[in-house]
């Protein structure tokens, strides 16, 4: 709300439920447009902040104020005239599922491998997560609205996600990269531009604000990378190598939807979990499966060009894949 320029005003009992227009004059900068597109998990339980956030961002469309001043009502008139649809309509900015649904499912291809390029997860994250709030339309439900939502992300110069909790990180959960639009909104841009991603980390009193892919750097030292992380995760047996293998596919995760993982954190992972004998020993035989999927992982990063890798390390991970393959089918 900040960001375009409303505040929002609590009753006698102190609800929330009103909003008021803050002035350019007290603003002191320009209204910056935004995109909000929420879980279907926000949707279901934070209905009465949705209505807030897009009264809000319709407000700010409505102001008849300099366009080089108000961004949400500039792009919202170029949207309009595109769209060939109100200007009221144009400025919608709130986004999720539809109703009853939830995620992009561009988590569930990653995890699967059952994608066959960028193109179409995004197409995914398209179809799945741009349905609409119309605070006009209270108890309507969510609306599709495909074209207004392509439109505002063309718009987009910074992608931005909030961490609030110590113990969820942007790689222990897949659910972080598939919320993310940073190649989608490249896609869609006219200049091909990719945009500035951000991730807020609120998980102690003191804030940061860092890069997508400063982050990124950051879970992967400390935990995928971390002796201390990855020793606690084999002593819980099975389960724990399941845990690596899914932190392994959540890194991927981030380089399909944001160019986002360097490839000396696949290097160096495989430095531990492949190239290190005894550990590789451990892998399989704690849990076959899982091992199977890490090195599947580790090829389909190569094969999709997220991982520079020398020929002999991608030679040995395929006679890997035969032996653990022929472990579990019980051939000797």
């Amino acid at each position: 709300m900040w960001m375009v320029g409303v505040r929002p005003v609590p009753d006698a009992l102190g609800r929330v439920n009103k909003l008021e227009l803050i002035t350019l004059e007290e603003l002191g900068r320009p209204r910056i447009d935004v995109v909000v597109n929420c879980s279907g998990v926000f949707r279901d339980l934070f209905v009465n902040q949705m209505n807030l956030l897009d009264r809000a961002i319709k407000l700010a469309a409505e102001q008849d104020e300099p366009l080089d001043m108000n961004f949400v009502r500039k792009h919202a008139i170029q949207q309009a005239e595109e769209l060939n649809c109100s200007l009221r309509e144009a400025s919608t900015r709130v986004f999720s599922n539809a109703s009853g649904s939830y995620s992009s499912n561009v988590n569930l291809a990653v995890e699967n491998s059952s994608w066959n390029d960028e193109a179409q997860l995004q197409e995914m994250y398209l179809t799945r997560k741009s349905f609409a709030f119309n605070s006009d339309a209270p108890g309507a439900g969510m609306e599709e609205s495909r074209a207004v939502f392509e439109s505002a992300l063309k718009t987009v110069d910074a992608t931005f996600q909030n961490l609030d909790s110590s113990e969820i990180s942007l790689t222990d959960v897949s659910h972080y990269f598939d919320s993310d639009p940073t190649k989608l909104v490249q896609g869609l841009r006219a200049d091909g531009k990719m945009p500035a991603s951000y991730v807020a980390d609120t998980t102690t009193a003191n804030a940061q604000v860092r890069s997508l892919s400063e982050t990124v750097r950051l879970d992967s030292r400390t935990k995928m990378l971390n002796p201390k992380w990855y020793e606690g995760m084999l002593s819980s047996g099975y389960e724990g190598v399941r845990e690596i293998q899914k932190r392994l596919t959540n890194t991927m995760g981030w380089s399909a939807t944001a160019g986002a993982v360097d490839n000396w954190v696949y290097d160096e992972a495989n430095a531990v979990f492949i190239e290190d004998e005894e550990m590789q020993k451990r892998l399989m035989e704690t849990n076959p499966n899982s091992f199977r999927k890490m090195v599947a992982t580790f090829l389909e990063a190569n094969g999709r060009g997220y991982w520079d890798a020398p020929e002999e390390k991608l030679e040995r991970l395929r006679e890997l894949y035969v032996e653990v393959e022929d472990k579990i089918e019980g051939v000797e």
